[in-house]
């Protein structure tokens, strides 16, 4: 790592790490200086596309490469305990798609290994670095809308997606509670902390996995959260934030939102919209630019994306799955069974 610029690792080739990549290269202080795949043809294309000087066909290489500052970590939800841990053990810093990991066992093991190696690590939680979400935050942490009553979510997808799908496959962590609703349960978490307590149903599909669920999360202070999320429709991506006082809400696309309205008792409404300055809404920019001011400034962790609040949101992300039915291959009782070998991950 320079004045200039920090070193990336781009650990996978699907479209996540495209979308992350691309926001990467048109930052002046970022330098995308490899990539790797377990397939040394889908590197190299990748590395083409974004001009990237080296592409391999192993992660161990990539992990290994002392060039490099952080590695993105962006495979399936299955594969981050493997790909997160090796890199960790070879001394990069990381930053990992979320869902973090496939159950909470598997990431208390990665906080653990980064804490005792002095690491950074950080989920790639994009809401929490949104500046319109942060704000929404300040708002809330401020008791613009009063002590917190009830907070509601949802993020659906209209699919119809095959049995072949990665969100239908049960090896790759697939569902939507760990791809979509990891983002309704989080935005609760980052207002409410940890719940007491969860109720939960699902509608399965035939290879086990969940096609839509809903949650129910409570807090000793009396407030509830109602969390949904779906692969066979799609919804408003809304949110509301109910409060003693009044309310917020995203009208759409609550994880990176373009506004929000506040509701103040007794006042008219108020608009808050996203800087034009800050690029466009679904920048991956931000979360970036939080990794690169971390690791300057020699933190092995984010205060905008602390690991105990990830390590929460996967505590209740297993809670949900225990109640609706869902396990992955190789887990045993309460999702604490041994780690899926690497090898029986699709490749990336």
């Amino acid at each position: 790592m320079t004045a200039e610029s920090v070193r990336w690792g781009i650990l996978a080739t699907g479209g996540i790490a495209a979308a992350f990549t691309a926001d990467l290269v048109d930052l002046p202080d970022a330098e995308v200086v490899a990539v790797a795949s377990r397939s040394r043809a889908s590197a190299e294309a990748f590395a083409e596309r974004f001009g990237i000087e080296r592409a391999y066909g192993e992660w161990g290489a990539l992990a290994e490469d002392a060039d490099i500052d952080v590695v993105y970590v962006a495979t399936p939800h299955a594969a981050h305990r493997a790909a997160a841990g090796l890199c960790l053990e070879a001394g990069r810093n990381v930053l990992c798609e979320k869902a973090f990991t496939l159950n909470a066992r598997e990431a208390e093991e990665l906080v653990a290994l980064a804490r005792g190696r002095g690491s950074f690590l950080m989920e790639a939680m994009w809401m929490y670095c949104n500046p319109l979400v942060r704000r929404l935050k300040a708002l809330v942490d401020d008791g613009a809308v009063g002590e917190v009553r009830h907070v509601q979510a949802d993020f659906g997808l209209a699919g119809p997606f095959p049995p072949s799908h990665r969100l239908r496959d049960p090896l790759q962590g697939g569902g939507a509670l760990l791809d979509l609703g990891v983002y309704p349960v989080s935005f609760a978490q980052l207002l409410l902390g940890e719940p007491s307590d969860v109720t939960a149903r699902a509608v399965l599909s035939d290879e086990g996995v969940d096609l839509q669920t809903g949650a129910l999360l409570s807090w000793e202070s009396g407030a509830l959260a109602s969390v949904h999320c779906s692969i066979v429709g799609g919804t408003a991506t809304s949110a509301s934030v109910t409060g003693s006082q009044g309310r917020i809400d995203i009208p759409n696309g609550f994880f990176f939102p373009d506004r929000f309205v506040l509701h103040r008792d007794g006042r008219d409404p108020e608009e808050f919209t996203a800087d034009p300055a800050d690029g466009p809404r679904n920048s991956l920019r931000h979360e970036a630019r939080e990794v690169m001011r971390a690791l300057r400034a020699g933190e092995t962790e984010s205060p905008l994306v602390p690991l105990d609040g990830t390590l929460a949101v996967m505590r209740t992300l297993d809670a949900i799955r225990e109640r609706v039915g869902v396990r992955y291959p190789g887990e045993g009782p309460e999702g604490e069974g041994p780690l899926r070998p690497v090898e029986a991950v699709t490749p990336a």
